[in-house]
């Protein structure tokens, strides 16, 4: 039977703003190696099984296009790219994944994986796959259990049954359990029963449907609408909105796998099992486990970027744009980018996100989006704005094109600085090559594309009474994307 990894990246990251962002979240994001933590999330399973099959990725819609551009960057294919229209948690995501393999390909054997992990020793990670692939065969549901290093208060845990006959590591689950407080977290690690609760599983498609009927009918109901109704669009399985909406947010843990009884697998065994992981393992939730897993100098800190230290201590700085000079600093955060700087207390940490809270509340754009933004054709910078003024970076890889559209309430002079550029303006199509420019009226028609081989750049600057990204009317797009 084939192996199907589901990848879910449909999470926000909001505790490691502000280098995550809601519309570019760290699963999208390189902390430690030169891949993003989605790309070696794909990348980690090369040499797995021969019966292994091209990952089938669960993503926000808006991600779609950022997603497959990263596959592409390290030449895999997805079999599949469903988009979340609003996010559901993990239980209605591998729902709709069990849903569509079921369809379209028949049964598989489904590892569940989150596309933000770091997984340092892929040797023993395959050796755990292959072990619980096994089990799951006979119709268990197999989750991973962290080996844990220390008493960690951010993660929950599995507490470890019964060992199972016949295997080196697994066990029967005996429970889950919350996030604890710092002396039960250190109590459950020196016990030896307990692991971390890595939030990653292995079990059969029509095994975890047959669960999810069971035990969360409306779940699998709603799900099931919002893939009967689902439109292809381009390359992606667009899930339909109003049904999905409807579906209840619960996790894979609380829908289904608490509540595992000892019958179903066709060799009588127990149907909840845990096999211990031991393989260099972070989820990366918030920016002390980044320190915890980068390479770190004399003194204990996590250096990236243009910094210089003077007696700091056991810090993480991040610089993305510019000097960041820290004195007599001691376990604290530094991240700088090129429109935020984040400086916390490392025993904060996770409180970052009540600051992504607040900028929600305040309608402000920096929980959203980064002062570069990255569209399907390429990306988009500020530079300068004012009164009536704003000026932009614009960036089109080769063979791209912006949309056909208009504005009702700025006018824009483009500057090629790059490239070559085509550009249609009302009833004229023509070239402009780097130091040219030309002139969008108000109102007017227009579309920009690079026809060339290299990356175009352009100098945008707008002009006008109102200058805001919702001032689009489209009329043609090769992306699929509407008003």
């Amino acid at each position: 039977m084939k192996i199907l990894p589901v990848i879910l990246s449909g999470g926000s990251g909001s505790r490691l703003w502000p280098l995550s962002r809601e519309q570019y979240p760290k699963q999208l994001i390189s902390f430690n190696s030169e891949g993003s933590l989605l790309q070696e999330t794909v990348l980690r399973l090369d040499g797995l099984s021969a019966d292994l099959a091209a990952p089938m990725l669960v993503c926000n819609e808006n991600h779609r296009f950022l997603v497959a551009e990263q596959l592409l960057e390290i030449d895999h294919e997805a079999s599949a790219i469903l988009l979340e229209p609003v996010g559901r948690n993990t239980a209605p995501a591998l729902t709709i994944a069990a849903m569509y393999r079921l369809q379209e390909d028949g049964d598989a054997i489904l590892l569940v994986m989150p596309a933000d992990h770091v997984v340092r020793l892929t040797g023993p990670f395959h050796a755990a796959i292959n072990e619980a692939v096994t089990l799951a065969e006979s119709g268990a549901l197999v989750t991973f259990g962290i080996v844990p290093t220390h008493g960690e208060t951010g993660f929950g845990y599995i507490r470890k049954g019964k060992p199972l006959d016949g295997q080196r590591n697994a066990a029967e689950i005996a429970e889950f359990v919350e996030k604890p407080d710092k002396q039960t977290a250190d109590d459950y690690v020196a016990s030896g029963d307990y692991l971390w609760n890595s939030g990653m599983f292995v079990m059969k498609a029509s095994v975890w449907l047959k669960q999810i009927e069971t035990y969360q009918p409306a779940m699998a109901a709603a799900c099931r609408k919002a893939l009967q109704d689902k439109v292809q669009d381009l390359d992606f399985c667009r899930l339909d909105r109003t049904a999905f909406e409807a579906c209840p947010s619960e996790s894979i843990d609380y829908a289904v796998m608490e509540k595992l009884g000892d019958d179903g697998r066709s060799d009588g065994g127990p149907q909840g099992i845990v096999v211990p992981l031991d393989a260099g393992w972070s989820d990366l939730g918030a920016w002390p486990a980044i320190w915890e897993v980068c390479e770190r100098d004399e003194c204990g800190n996590m250096i990236k970027g243009d910094v210089l230290t003077h007696d700091t201590r056991n810090t993480l700085i991040h610089a993305e744009h510019r000097l960041v000079a820290s004195v007599g600093l001691d376990d604290l955060l530094v991240v700088e980018t090129a429109d935020a700087v984040l400086v916390a207390n490392k025993s904060h940490a996770q409180d970052v996100k009540k600051i992504v809270e607040q900028l929600k509340l305040d309608g402000r754009s920096e929980s959203l989006v980064h002062r570069r933004v990255y569209r399907p054709w390429g990306s988009y910078e500020g530079i300068d704005a004012g009164d009536r003024f704003q000026v932009k970076r614009i960036v089109v890889k080769p063979g791209a094109a912006l949309s056909l559209q208009m504005h009702h309430h700025r006018a824009e002079h483009w500057i090629v600085v790059k490239g070559t550029a085509r550009v249609t303006c009302g009833d004229e199509t023509f070239l402009l090559s780097e130091n040219q420019s030309t002139y969008i009226p108000i109102g007017e028609k227009h579309r920009l594309e690079n026809p060339g081989t290299v990356v175009l750049e352009i100098i945008e600057v707008q002009s006008g009474s109102y200058l805001g990204e919702d001032d689009i009317v489209r009329f043609e797009d090769q992306y699929g994307r509407s008003d």
